[in-house]
């Protein structure tokens, strides 16, 4: 077995180039000794099952014993799955549990839940459709195609079981190729001193099978990057970071538990986010965040986090910009606390001018969960309009929302939050939502339409096709509202 290090290949690259990554990049530290549990395949002509390996260094700490989960292509044997340890829920921290594999055509499964007596079970998102049967603490199903589910005994979601059902790999890059920077099976920590590991331009990272990375993949002004694999992102500060960066492709790559953003996206473009899966439970710890970027896809993505899912936003911090022409799609999202679709709060306001967030689209998703109890901070889908911020053209369409705890289902406002705002936001206008369902929730909160003044209106927004329970929406006369509002209309 290769020794567990990171590997980058410098054959191509210039000798001072070589040199100045030969800084940037040195050898990461292994907590093992590259010892792996498990992993096996059954590769047939109709169906293919793959089981990755676990390394030595996280085999006991990260395993949770609430659930055995097995799984084995239609009438074959029966693989064992390492059931990983997850937190969850930073108002009441739970350990949940997940498990991952990869395969093709149809896979039989088998969950038996380990404490206490099993007298239902839900398979979500339920919109999936997955029939399953349960008998004696033991819950079997099949799945037909890759997906990202969560499993739940007697409406327990704290201490739940996720699946993450990945297709077949198909180009898995060779560790010698030239531009290739390869985590090979083990535990790998960053150099003493640093948080991350920096990737350079027209780089590939991969994650091998049984690969943990305990630091973030840093993509700081570079260009033509991609990072994927079957490996883990484990309790870095942040997942992945792309800052004055362009052309970065982010793939099928969980993340346990980072302290801070799973994905921050700052004043970049041309970003492609495809089956990221993420775990967070302390406070600030977003899903995915962009700032003052621009033309990004967000595909097939299970968030659950104990802050924003999806955050969108104009300048923050030191990015500045407009952004624009952002697609979130296909994606499961879990909002513990706060919100799962957000955008707008943050922005610049030095110019006296403010800025454009324009073009976004939130198109069929399952929200599983929305959670908060400050009202400034309701919303399962979210327009918090502050800083001078003008949000324009945004289409919500066929979204599913299955339960609010404590919350809002729309939240459109111009705002001033002073605990992060330096002024009110400008405009809110053009914003569709189109095919929504939600649960009749007896205590749910009532949604919000509200704008600052008259010179911060919000206005121009429909509501076609929205259904509470059974009851389809024809008024807003249930919302917040105030007279800053105009041209509402509803289908």
């Amino acid at each position: 077995m290769r020794p567990s290090i990171m590997k980058l290949s410098l054959r191509t690259i210039s000798l001072c180039t070589a040199v100045m990554a030969a800084a940037m990049f040195p050898i990461s530290a292994s907590a093992d000794d590259g010892t792996l549990h498990g992993g096996s395949s059954v590769i047939g002509s109709s169906y293919s099952l793959v089981i990755h390996p676990v390394p030595q260094g996280i085999y006991y700490a990260m395993h949770n014993d609430d659930f055995t989960v097995r799984v084995r292509v239609p009438g074959g044997q029966w693989h064992d799955l390492y059931e990983y340890k997850v937190k969850v829920n930073m108002d009441a921290p739970s350990e949940a549990s997940m498990v991952f594999f990869d395969f093709e055509g149809k896979v039989e499964v088998m969950v038996k839940k380990n404490n206490g007596i099993a007298r239902t079970a839900e398979i979500r998102p339920f919109s999936r459709g997955i029939e399953s049967r349960l008998k004696d603490n033991i819950l079997t199903f099949s799945l037909t195609q890759p997906q990202n589910i969560s499993v739940e005994f007697d409406g327990d979601k704290h201490h739940n079981l996720h699946i993450f059902a990945n297709p077949l790999e198909k180009d898995v890059p060779n560790p010698d190729d030239d531009g290739v920077m390869y985590f090979e099976p083990g535990v790998h920590t960053p150099a003493e001193g640093e948080d991350g590991f920096r990737i350079p331009s027209d780089t590939r990272v991969y994650l091998a099978p049984g690969s943990v990375v305990k630091g973030t993949i840093i993509c700081d002004s570079v260009k033509n990057v991609t990072i994927g694999g079957r490996g883990l992102l484990v309790t870095p500060q942040r997942g992945i970071q792309a800052t004055y960066s362009e052309n970065i492709r982010v793939e099928d790559i969980i993340v346990v538990n980072p302290r801070h953003y799973t994905f921050l996206g700052g004043q970049s473009r041309n970003i492609n986010i495809r089956n990221l899966r993420s775990f967070s439970y302390q406070g600030w710890s977003d899903g995915i965040d962009v700032m003052s970027s621009s033309d990004i896809t967000v595909d097939n993505v299970f968030m659950r986090n104990s802050d924003d899912c999806i955050a969108i936003y104009g300048p923050r911090w030191e990015y500045r910009g407009d952004t624009r022409n952002i697609t979130v799609r296909n994606s499961v999202l879990w909002a513990d606390i706060a919100h799962p679709m957000n955008m707008g709060i943050h922005g610049y306001t030095g110019d006296g001018k403010g800025s454009v967030i324009e073009n976004i689209t939130f198109r069929n998703i399952d929200v599983l969960e929305h959670d908060e109890d400050d009202p400034e901070y309701q919303g399962c889908m979210a327009i918090c309009c502050g800083d001078m911020n003008h949000i324009r053209n945004i289409l919500y369409e066929d979204i599913r929302v299955e339960r609010i705890e404590e919350g809002q289902l729309f939240h459109v406002e111009v705002v001033f939050n002073s605990k992060y705002c330096s002024a009110p936001g400008n405009s809110v206008s053009g914003v569709t939502f189109r095919n929504i369902t939600c649960p009749a929730i007896m205590d749910m909160n009532p949604s919000s339409l509200k704008g600052y003044d008259r010179n911060r209106m919000v206005s121009d927004v429909v509501f076609e096709n929205v259904r509470i329970g059974e009851w389809k929406m024809k008024t807003t006369d249930s919302f917040i509202t105030n007279e800053f509002i105009k041209n509402i209309t509803v289908k």
